[in-house]
């Protein structure tokens, strides 16, 4: 079993930065990978970033290239989005997932958090 916990959402202005942060409890049997994705009202879950645990793989979507990083902390079981230059379109509910493959795909992930919302104001 895995337990996931979001952290860091707010209100920002446009062009501001947040740092989301990610708890997390891990089976290494089962997960390999940790993801971060946003779901919009109305709109699809999108996947956002994702990394392998123990390095050698990282996704982003093409939207937030340059602009946000993931990165782990494997001591401390945390995994850090650093979001800059913050757009009005960034604004979503984020979510820490865990699962066994890297991507953008949230049908490749089968742990997730509960989500932190994230507000965006031009």
């Amino acid at each position: 079993q895995v337990q996931l916990r979001e952290s860091g959402g707010g209100s920002v202005q446009a062009g501001g930065s947040l740092r989301l942060s990610c708890d997390y409890s891990r089976d290494t049997s089962i997960t390999r990978c940790v993801g971060w994705f946003r779901q919009a009202p109305g709109k699809e879950r999108e996947g956002v970033a994702a990394a392998a645990f123990l390095g050698g793989t990282t996704y982003y979507v093409d939207s937030v290239k340059g602009r946000f990083t993931i990165s782990r902390d494997n001591a401390k079981n945390m995994v850090y989005l650093q979001m800059s230059a913050l757009k009005p379109e960034d604004a979503a509910m984020y979510y820490c997932a865990a699962g066994p493959d890297c991507g953008p795909s949230p049908a490749t992930f089968n742990y997730w958090g509960q989500g932190t919302q994230v507000t965006v104001s031009s």
